[in-house]
């Protein structure tokens, strides 16, 4: 049975907020690295995924195509918010070697240490590659920077960003139950917060998803949507529940998001049933009636329109891809 909504939304303080807390990593993979000049490290890309380095100690330089070489020093926090390939290195004319290419030891599934370098300067890296399963973070790596590095952190941030480094050297080295849960939290936290850190310096547009999750009116409407995706919202009830004129409400929708409401909760309830029919064995029946749809026949037609392929060819790939 279709649930469907009272007219009321639940009252969010903080609707940017609201879609950060949304934010999940997964596929989580970590590197420290002893490195000592000279050396070079060609990365590839990672379609689909974001890379992180951390520098613990010593200097590095950050190269990636299209933007001026940034030096990080002990303390930073570098993003690669879409996974383009980049390198890094100890100086700027440094050769680099493919990453494949240099040994590591594998000290667990989800840990690795590299040693690597002539007889120079040491840095201490920690690199990570890891991807959002939730399609908010998808949406905001979109909009992110091709290159973002944190490299102003306060005492008490530095500190405090050492420690979590720690404890997820700790967790990997002498894996316990629940490990790798801590891992994947303490990762969220980290990219998380550098995630924040941006949106805070970045000054606020009068358009895009962001400003719209920022507007006190529209930003409202779209935590409630991302919230319970499932509830038969309109733009009569979400123009009412927010306290604006129906055409007042469209039309400053539109304007800030780019597209109409009832366009955004389509495209977003898509998304979420592609990465449920990967990742669940849910009939799709239940899906349908998870993300508001009558029938398995309304969902099915509405996922095509979405995505050209039936959702029953998209749970057969990804379990091809499996295998």
């Amino acid at each position: 049975m279709k649930r469907r909504t009272n007219g009321t939304i639940p009252a969010f303080s903080d609707p940017l907020g609201e879609t950060l807390h949304l934010l999940k990593l997964t596929g989580t993979l970590y590197c420290r690295s002893e490195l000592t000049a000279p050396w070079g490290i060609d990365m590839p890309a990672f379609e689909g995924h974001m890379m992180f380095h951390v520098v613990t100690g010593g200097h590095c330089w950050l190269d990636v195509e299209g933007e001026e070489p940034r030096l990080l020093q002990q303390g930073s926090l570098a993003l690669v918010p879409q996974g383009h390939g980049h390198r890094i290195r100890s100086d700027p004319g440094d050769n680099v070697v493919p990453l494949f290419d240099i040994p590591v030891e594998s000290v667990s599934d989800r840990y690795e240490i590299m040693r690597y370098g002539g007889t120079g300067e040491l840095t201490h890296l920690t690199c990570g590659v890891v991807r959002f399963d939730h399609v908010a973070g998808r949406q905001l790596i979109t909009l992110l920077p091709q290159v973002l590095v944190i490299d102003t952190w306060g005492d008490e941030e530095s500190s405090w960003l050492q420690s979590t480094l720690r404890f997820i050297a700790r967790e990997a080295r002498e894996p316990q139950p629940g490990g790798e849960t801590v891992i994947t939290h303490l990762a969220d936290i980290l990219i998380i917060q550098a995630i924040r850190s941006w949106i805070d310096s970045v000054p606020e547009t009068e358009r895009g998803w962001l400003a719209a999750l920022r507007d006190k009116q529209i930003g409202k409407a779209l935590a409630a949507m991302h919230r319970e995706p499932e509830k038969d919202w309109t733009v009569v009830s979400l123009a009412k529940a927010v306290g604006m004129s129906r055409s007042g409400f469209s039309a400053r929708f539109t304007s800030l998001v780019g597209e109409s409401a009832k366009r955004y909760l389509t495209r977003w309830r898509m998304q979420l049933a592609r990465l449920e029919l990967q990742e669940s064995a849910d009939s799709l029946a239940v899906l349908a009636d998870r993300f508001g749809y009558q029938s398995e026949a309304a969902f099915s037609r509405a996922f095509r329109r979405e995505f050209g392929v039936p959702p029953g060819s998209v749970r057969h790939r990804h379990r091809q891809s499996l295998d």
